[in-house]
């Protein structure tokens, strides 16, 4: 799912508020922490992933990855923080997929 513009500030301004909920540290980016990002974004749709200050990874590469791996969107990196959405394939979960503006057609 591509996001547009208008769509990707609506969900920088739910991420706002949030704190990270995942930390990569000096393991790195792993199997076991995409799956649990994954399940993370089935539940809340929209997550914040911080990157420690011993990791060797780079935040735009974590986020590419994590794209590629998840099939989510990056909505925002800045800094050492990564925004993911990932609509929720389970329809009591999809409350901020809901609330998206719709793309012109």
């Amino acid at each position: 799912m591509n996001l547009t513009g208008k769509q990707k500030r609506f969900l920088r301004s739910k991420a706002h508020h949030l704190n990270p909920i995942f930390q990569i540290g000096k393991n790195g980016l792993n199997k076991e922490v995409i799956v649990q990002i994954n399940e993370a974004l089935e539940k809340r749709e929209l997550i914040k992933v911080g990157l420690l200050q011993n990791t060797d990874e780079v935040a735009q590469d974590v986020a590419d990855a994590l794209e590629k791996e998840i099939g989510c969107n990056a909505v925002q990196v800045i800094g050492r923080v990564i925004v993911l959405f990932k609509k929720s394939n389970q329809e009591k979960y999809q409350r901020i997929s809901t609330e998206i503006p719709r793309a012109k057609q």
